[in-house]
């Protein structure tokens, strides 16, 4: 490239810098970058150049050009030469100081243009830099930042030139009154001095190391001195900042005697600002370094002013952090910093400040001091090694203050001292019990913000803080082993620490393993020497309590556990071996487990047995003793804690078991029942447990202790023996009561059998009973349990069948009573469930129940539960659905219980009586329940059959009738259980048969593979399975059953539940099938009554019995019943659908159904034309109701499978006649009186079907279709959209042509033949229809199978005149379509057809004529076919002629023509001639650009084009680069992919070069965006690859001045891709 092409480019580029998109001024950047990369120097001289020309250029520009420029020098500053890199810096240096105006943005770029010069060049830009500082003359503050950034870019070139800097600064530092400019001297100073501290802190690597900090030392002082005396006291915020920044490094600078005799003034006058700035990091970071060279150096002056530092720096300290600013964590990160240099150099003078600071109320004061004092603790442990006890004792209010915020900043301190010896002193253990005291804080008073820095609010809480941190101090401070144990033990039983339990189980575990691990001696606790300590049965209870509730707290039932196993030798000496092989197993069972997974009273039996094997190993009598009364002296602890002390109470009673002392034993029994706690449900329950397991060893003394308070003062509501309940209101008698009745409830269950039933009704129950009329909930509830233990203890008996029960009927009749007093809607309490539990077991105990009871007890029962609401779901609560279970199969119990005293047919048939209302209940629930209970009684009837004599089983047929229509209940259990009946019932007939209770039938057993399709809720499979059960009734039920199962089916079809209707219609057609040979004589009556119902019913749930009546009907007078319903109105309704449907089931009726339709179809004229309302308006066609009736009905005839034979036997007529009837009703309206009714909307009874007459015949042809086996036409016109084609009169020819005619199959010739009628027609809808069938038959081998091929061409190419486009269009397609039809003809035909398509290339004048759009289709189907000769002589005419297609505005143009271009180029493969060669290498470069193309049809052609010219071109890396990249479904990299191409292009055919980027040009008009923007890129690309020999191919000037018009392009893509074309331009230069 020549000086001035690289000029021009250069400046093309620089113009364009005034973009105003940043992606394009970005991109010119990028150029302009990658002109510097291959010629820095003539691209930053030609930047120079531009902006010293372009001197009034508004500096944003000026400073994109100045980062262009910092960019190519930071890569390339080395290549520069020192005029060049004179010119630059001078250049920079005046850009910098152009305007004594700040204007950051310019000035910076400037600035850094001069730093990445400096890297190379720094003597020439220092000699700069110090040209403009002008004695006597403030220097420019862009020139101070340029000279602060060379001092970190580049510290060791910049110091050496400090002393001259600083020599010309200094003197004019007073003269600097702005703030701006004091702002720069101070940012200046502080880099020369941080740059001065590095270079002496690495004089290894300096190139100077005699340098010594003297030699700034007087210069950096005389700054110092105007900075702080003057500059510090000015008013403007951000120049104080300025300056003490600068001060801080500057400190380490100045000269010692001189920092000593500034401190007095400087740390005042430091301190004095924290008042006036809001941020104070930057005064924080500058006091630490000031305060570090004032030790550094010794200094004395420091003490005096200490007091002013601390206060100063503890109100920062005192600052609240919660900002989320990082420069106020940073502010308390230095300040700290501070204090660990003064708690260094005076911690007395410090602790005497800070420790008074404690007591003080005040949050932040507090927080703050214990911020700085755990601080202090971890920085300067050597200093206050003798501190501790003062720092100790200064923790005494701290340790009282309730805020959350003192109280973390207190447990971060104590973990400071644990670390540090502090504990082990006198007052340590206060702290240790701060610690578990805090620990034991319930979760609810957690603080709920976040601390700073955390994401979980959880995990900074001052629970979880005190958690960790004693854990922490347990395992990882070995000193604070013997400091801990066993100390921490004291904590175990107290209340207030039950929050703590686990983190101190954990602990203590931890500190037992060590004291294990160092000796026998060391572990054993001496209980004498530390009386504060609990005793070993307090822990025992106190740990086997807790771990009742073992998830709470954190999990503190294994670290409970875990802690109890590690204690045993100091429990007691004989339970090691045992708890070693018994405790792991508690704790492999809750690992088994989760908190929703765990049984809790399975759980709790394994403790107590847990509990029973210990004190059986014991077997000390004193000790157990011992252990119960600690028990005992507990149960206040657990008040908040019910199921705990439910749980204790268990112990307790387990623990009396195990004692021999009786006195002992009655002793506590009486102290238990007078302190309980009886208002709180939870303690009655544990009481009572407590006495049913004491009495398990002590069943006389437990019953005496009981009756002695019976006989007490309370039942009496005076005053007693008994002072604690002498104010007790009436309720809470009632509550003492309940507890006594539970109590001897739970005595009955547990007590030993043998010894219950003599005390069963002389003093259980005689206690119990007195208190039934009570009306207490509470109370009622424990009578019914109680009552329920004691029947279920009786008939548990071994000794229950010869007991005579004499209150068992009392006991009935209050359960029932119990009962019918429940609400029967709802289910708040277990009393019916535990009241019919109770009847149960009642029920088997002698004597039995007479006939009434019975009836009351079901009746009563079965009102109870089957009314209640439906079965709660488990977000109802898992509580409600337990009960709501447990309660159903309470009764389910029952049931099987009164049963089992009837076990005849009779008395089945009286529980079925009682069940059959639920069963019919219009509610869903209530009939499941029934169906449910009734498959249950009928299996526990047939399981407990016993048939001594073969009698009828008269009930049968009633039976099944009502069962079974509830096999397709909405409910699919209910349908379920219907099954289950019916297969129930069908094996009792077999029994009362005489057949063995092990006989298995096959019929059936089928029913219960039938129970698989009554689980899905498809109708079809449901009622499908519905049949299949009606099969098996009727197969095996008698004779004499078979009328009263009709009967009853009958009932069932007014069931409310349509489904069960519409079972029983099933099943009554399948019966009539099965069975109606025997039956002859009713079926005019049957029929009636199922006409009857479909008049009635809203739906179908009749219809399938209506069909088959219809069907009986037809078979006798099929012209009737034609006729008859041909006088339906239209629209058809859902009814008369299905009757016309119902007379397709039997081919040989089908065919004459059909018949007679399409003779009334053909005999009236199609469409009745309207006189227009207005004048010139086209006169209205309105169909004929006839033929449009008879079009509705052969729909609904054909739309049935069955009708299949019967269509393709007339499928000739039917296809010919519907066609011709689409082709004539297209357009036709319909009669008004119908338009009317469509208005207004169908309703519900009326089919879903549109009315309009030509979509009614589409759609009875498109059924047609489906009938006769043409599914596979129906699919592509499905998924082609052509049946919505012939709705319409636009689309209507190509919807006619997807008809797929060679389906006709050998009917061909008719159908032709019928057609030949109309090919002359004069309604233009019948030619195009005509034409596009015959057109059609071309596209199959059927026309030449059948010797058609000459007459069907003939045909067509007589219509190539015809005077409708569309015709002359269709003409096109089936000429082309031989190429599918007959691809072996088109050789013999080649000339007619080549001819014939290129003429319709020039059809008319219209540039978008869609006869030549169908030319280029059909030529693209042809070419592969023809012979080569043929097609040479046209081929270079069709190329030419095609070529303006490929920039057409309408996108079917572009595409059929590009597509047309590659199939030429695929035949030409190998013999390409020259001429056509030139016309691909024309192409190539459009076909490029369309890959861009806004349509993805064109795109997708130009990558079949752009394969097919591959081979032409004879390159093969071009043609697999087209195969690679152009594949059809593969995503393109346009830009990758041209890239490719571009280099083969450039490497193969250098020649081209020329002519591709006259193309490209062009195309930079083209009116796409897309391809707009892709002509540069292509470009680019093009030069990119290009060499230098081929630059004369390329007019530069023209193309640079056609980028540089699409540098004004309105499109940004435009404008990016032309700058990214011009900075690859530089090859070319």
């Amino acid at each position: 490239m020549t000086e001035s092409s690289m000029k021009k480019l250069a400046s093309t580029l620089l113009d364009a810098i005034t973009d105003k998109d940043p992606l394009v001024q970005e991109q010119v950047c990028s150029a302009l970058c990658s002109l510097g990369e291959v010629r820095p120097v003539e691209t930053l001289r030609a930047c120079e150049e531009y902006l010293r020309q372009h001197d009034k250029l508004v500096h944003p520009y000026r400073a994109a050009v100045l980062r262009a420029m910092e960019r190519v020098l930071s890569s390339r500053a080395s290549e520069l030469d020192k005029d060049t890199a004179s010119t630059i810096i001078l250049l920079a240096s005046n850009e910098m100081t152009k305007t004594k105006d700040l204007v950051w943005d310019w000035q910076q770029a400037a600035s850094g243009v001069l730093v990445a010069v400096g890297r190379q060049f720094i003597s020439k830009v220092m000699e700069e830099l110090l040209r403009r500082l002008h004695p006597g003359t403030l220097p420019h503050c862009a020139v101070l930042h340029t000279l602060a950034s060379l001092s970190v870019a580049n510290a060791f070139g910049v110091v050496p030139f400090l002393p001259s800097v600083l020599s010309s600064l200094l003197p004019v530092l007073g003269m600097a009154k702005q703030d701006t400019v004091r702002v720069a001297f101070c940012s200046a100073l502080q880099r020369f001095s941080e740059g001065a501290l590095e270079y002496l802190a690495n004089l290894d690597r300096a190139p100077d190391p005699t340098v010594r900090k003297d030699a700034f030392a007087t210069d950096i002082f005389s700054a110092y001195d105007v900075l702080f005396h003057q500059w510090l006291q000015s008013r403007e915020a951000k120049l104080r900042l300025a300056v003490v920044e600068a001060l801080g490094p500057m400190s380490h600078l100045l000269p010692s005697e001189r920092l000593e005799e500034q401190l007095p003034k400087l740390l005042p006058g430091i301190l004095a600002l924290y008042k006036k700035h809001a941020e104070t990091f930057y005064l924080s970071k500058s006091l630490g370094q000031i305060l570090e060279a004032a030790v550094s150096v010794g200094s004395r002056t420091l003490e005096t002013q200490l007091d002013a530092l601390l206060a100063a720096l503890h109100s920062q300290i005192c600052v609240p952090v919660e900002s989320s600013s990082p420069l106020v964590m940073s502010n308390q990160k230095e300040v700290l910093r501070c204090f660990t240099v003064l708690a260094c150099s005076s911690p007395d003078r410090l602790l005497a400040f800070l420790l008074p600071r404690l007591d003080t109320s005040n949050e932040r004061t507090r927080v703050g001091t214990l911020q700085v004092v755990r601080h202090v603790i971890n920085s300067a442990a050597a200093q206050m090694e003798d501190k501790k006890p003062f720092i100790l004792s200064s923790m005494r209010l701290p340790l009282l203050d309730t805020n959350s915020k003192v109280k973390r900043a207190v447990v971060q301190v104590i973990s400071a001292m644990a670390h540090h010896g502090y504990l082990e002193q006198p007052g340590g253990e206060a702290m240790i019990e701060y610690i578990v005291q805090q620990c034991a804080l319930p979760p609810e008073q957690e603080p709920e913000k976040p601390g700073p820095g955390s994401k979980d609010p959880k995990a900074d809480s001052v629970r979880a803080i005190s958690v960790r941190t004693l854990y922490l101090v347990s395992t990882t401070v070995d000193r604070m082993s013997h400091v801990l144990w066993p100390y921490l033990l004291q904590f175990l039983i107290p209340v207030r620490f039950t929050g703590a339990l686990t983190p101190l189980c954990r602990s203590l575990v931890h500190l037992a393993q060590k004291r294990q691990e160092a000796g026998a001696d060391a572990f054993l606790i001496q209980y004498n020497a530390h009386a504060s300590l609990p005793s070993p049965y307090a822990v025992t209870g106190r740990l086997l309590v807790v771990s009742s509730s073992p998830y709470l707290g954190d999990g503190r039932g294994v670290a409970a556990l875990h802690l109890l196993s590690v204690l045993h030798p100091n429990i007691h000496p004989l339970l090691g071996q045992h708890w070693e092989t018994t405790v792991p197993l508690l704790l492999g069972y809750l690992d088994e487990h989760t908190e929703e997974t765990l049984l809790q009273e399975e759980w709790e039996e394994k403790l107590l047995m847990f509990l029973r094997d210990t004190l059986a190993i014991i077997s000390d009598n004193a000790w157990i003793c011992q252990l119960s009364l600690e028990l005992c002296r507990q149960l206040p602890c657990y008040d908040e804690a019910p199921q705990e002390k439910n749980f204790l109470y268990k112990c307790i009673g387990t623990t009396l078991g195990a004692a021999s002392s009786k006195e002992v034993v009655r002793k506590h029994l009486q102290e238990l029942l007078e302190t309980a706690r009886y208002q709180e449900e939870a303690e009655r329950e544990g009481l009572a447990c407590c006495f049913g397991i004491c009495a398990i060893s002590h069943l006389e003394d437990t019953l005496a202790q009981l009756e002695d308070f019976v006989r007490s003062e309370v039942f009496r509501k005076s005053i007693g023996i008994l002072n604690i309940f002498k104010d007790r209101s009436e309720n809470e008698v009632e509550k003492v009561k309940s507890a006594l009745i539970l109590c001897y409830g739970h005595v009955a269950a547990r007590a030993p059998r043998e010894l219950v039933l003599a005390k069963v009704e002389s003093d259980i129950l005689r206690n119990i009973c007195q208190h039934f009329n009570t009306k207490d909930p509470a109370l009622k509830l424990c009578l019914v349990q109680s009552v329920c233990m004691v029947s279920r203890a009786i008939c548990s008996s071994t000794q229950a069948g010869s007991f005579h029960f004499t209150r068992k009927a009392e006991l009935v009749a209050q359960m029932m009573e119990f009962i019918r007093a429940e609400p029967p809607d709802s289910l708040r309490t277990p009393i019916r469930k535990k009241a019919m539990l109770t009847c149960t077991y009642l029920v088997s105990v002698e004597p039995a129940l007479n006939e009434q009871a019975r009836a009351d007890v079901i009746r009563g029962c079965l009102h109870s539960v089957m009314a209640l609401l439906p079965e709660p779901k488990e977000e109802d609560g898992g509580c409600q659905k337990s009960l709501y279970l447990e309660t159903l199969h309470a009764l389910e119990d029952l049931l099987t219980s009164l049963l089992q005293r009837n076990m005849t047919p009779q008395g089945l048939q009286i529980m079925i009586e009682h069940l059959s209302p639920w069963i019919k209940s219009p509610r869903g629930h209530e009939r499941a329940r029934a169906l449910g209970l009734s498959a249950l009684l009928l299996r526990y009837f047939l399981e407990h059959l016993r048939v001594s004599a073969l009698v009828p089983f008269h009930n049968l047929g009633l039976l099944i009738g009502l069962f079974s229509p509830r096999c397709a209940d909405l409910w699919p259990a209910t349908r379920q259980e219907a099954v289950d009946c019916v297969y129930s019932l069908l094996y009792l007939q077999l029994g009362y048969e005489g057949f063995s209770r092990d006989y298995r039938d096959d019929v059936a057993e089928r029913l219960l593979s039938l129970k698989d399709g009554l689980v899905h809720p498809d109708p079809a499979i449901l009622f499908h399975t519905c049949h299949s059960v009606g099969q098996i009734i009727a197969k095996r039920l008698p004779p004499d059953q078979l009328i009263s199962l009709l009967l009853t089916m009958f009932e069932a079809l007014g069931d409310p539940e349509k489904n069960c209707s519409r079972a029983a219609t099933v099943m009554i057609n399948c019966l009539l099938q099965e069975r109606g040979g025997v039956l002859q004589e009713k079926v005019p009556e049957i029929v009636s009554v199922l006409r009857s119902k479909l008049q009635e019913a809203q739906g179908e749930h009749v219809l399938p019995a209506a069909q088959h009546s219809v069907y009986l009907l037809a078979t006798q007078h099929c012209s009737a019943v034609v006729s008859s319903l041909l006088g339906s109105p239209l629209p058809l309704d859902s009814h008369a659908c299905m009757l016309w449907r119902a007379l397709a089931v039997e081919p040989r009726l089908a065919a004459q159904v059909l018949g007679l339709l399409l003779e009334k179809m053909s005999r009236d004229v199609p469409f009745k034309e309207s006189r227009a309302f207005l004048l010139g308006r086209t006169p209205d066609r309105v169909a004929t109701l006839l033929p449009l009736s008879a079009t509705c009905a052969l729909f609904e005839v054909m739309s049935t499978s069955a009708a299949g034979p019967a269509v393709l036997e007339l499928y000739p007529q039917l296809f010919v006649a519907l066609l011709l009837r689409v082709s004539c009703t297209v357009g036709v309206q319909l009669p008004r009186n119908l338009q009317a009714q469509e208005r207004r909307g169908a309703s519900p009874a009326l089919a879903a079907r549109n009315l309009e007459p030509c979509s009614s015949a589409v759609d009875t042809l498109r059924s047609m279709l489906l009938r006769s086996s043409s599914e596979d036409v129906v699919q592509r016109m499905d998924l082609e959209g052509g049946w919505e084609l012939l709705r319409t009169s636009a689309g209507h020819e190509e919807g006619a042509a997807r008809a797929m005619a060679e389906h006709a199959g050998p009917r061909l010739p008719l159908v032709l033949k019928t057609l030949a009628c109309t090919h002359s027609s004069v309604y233009e809808n019948q030619r195009v229809t005509t034409t596009a069938f015959l057109a059609e038959l071309l596209n199959s081998n059927v026309a030449n199978d059948l010797m058609l091929l000459d007459s069907l061409l003939e045909s067509l190419a007589a219509r190539q005149k015809d005077t409708c486009a569309s015709v002359r269009r269709l003409v096109l397609r089936g000429l082309a379509n031989l190429a599918s039809g007959c691809p072996d003809k088109v050789r013999a035909h080649g000339p007619q057809l080549l001819t014939a398509m290129i003429g319709g290339l020039d059809d008319g004048d219209n540039p978008h004529s869609p006869v030549a759009l169908e030319a280029m289709l059909g030529l693209a189907r042809l070419v592969h076919l023809v012979e080569a000769w043929d097609l040479r002589s046209g081929l270079l005419h069709v190329a030419i002629r095609i070529r303006p297609f490929f920039d057409s505005e309408k996108m079917e143009f572009r595409t059929a023509s590009i597509r047309l271009f590659g199939h030429l180029n695929k035949v030409c493969h190998g013999d390409c001639e020259d001429v056509f060669l030139d016309q691909v290498v024309g192409g190539l470069a459009p076909l490029l650009l369309h890959l861009q193309d806004p349509q993805a049809t064109v795109a997708s052609a130009c990558r079949f084009a752009l394969r097919m010219c591959g081979p032409n071109l004879a390159c093969e890396e071009l043609s697999a680069a087209f195969q690679k990249h152009l594949q059809e479904g593969r995503a393109l990299h346009f830009g990758e992919f041209l890239n490719t191409t571009c280099k083969h292009l450039m490497h193969h055919f250098p020649d081209l070069l020329g002519r591709l980027l006259t193309t490209c040009l062009f195309y930079f008009k083209s009116s796409w965006e897309d391809v707009r923007a892709a002509a540069p890129l292509f470009t680019g690309f093009l030069v990119l690859h290009a060499e230098p020999r081929q630059q004369p191919q390329v007019d530069l000037d023209q193309l640079i001045s056609a980028l540089q018009i699409l540098l004004k392009d309105p499109a940004p893509e435009v404008r990016t891709r032309a700058a990214e074309a011009l900075g690859r331009l530089v090859k070319l230069a």
